[in-house]
């Protein structure tokens, strides 16, 4: 693949700080996931300022442990129209965390007062070559980024958010 990013773009009928709200709350991201890898938030708080650690749970079969937890650290937060994390983890447990080059972007644009334009990117063009030799990149079927959006579609129109 010669682009290091994949990326999918849908219009949500919900105005877009109600669509934000729900991004960065981490107890949502589970519900919002394509994968079904994302299980549940060990940090709760509402996601607020660059640098800000959120850690979640997680679940893959082809994991050498199957459970394990991811540690993000906000990278992009301009309410409301981006928001984004990069990936990484505690490799030996004793708070020091490693980030693999890969993240998560939301872009946000208002397209009427109820209705948002959200592109979901996955970005792992900073990603090693040490790593590449033991993950593929990407770790997921292009249909991810579609249901991770129709979920965020569903769980915004239920939540009634209006960001107010």
């Amino acid at each position: 693949m010669a682009e290091e990013n994949v990326s999918a773009t849908l219009t949500i009928a919900v105005p877009i700080a109600g669509v934000f709200a729900v991004l960065a709350d981490p107890t949502t991201h589970a519900a919002i996931d394509g994968t079904g890898w994302v299980q549940e938030p060990v940090d709760r708080a509402r996601l607020s300022e660059v640098g800000q650690i959120f850690r979640m749970d997680m679940y893959h079969p082809g994991h050498p442990d199957g459970d394990y937890q991811v540690a993000n650290k906000v990278h992009v937060l301009d309410p409301p129209h981006a928001i984004g994390w990069l990936t990484g983890y505690d490799p030996k447990g004793d708070g020091h965390l490693e980030f693999g080059g890969w993240f998560w972007r939301y872009d946000l644009t208002p397209l009427r007062p109820s209705a948002t334009e959200v592109t979901l990117t996955y970005d792992w063009s900073a990603v090693p070559q040490s790593v590449r030799e033991y993950l593929e990149f990407p770790p997921f079927g292009p249909e991810h980024l579609t249901n991770s959006l129709a979920h965020l579609a569903e769980l915004a129109s239920v939540s009634g958010r209006n960001g107010a």
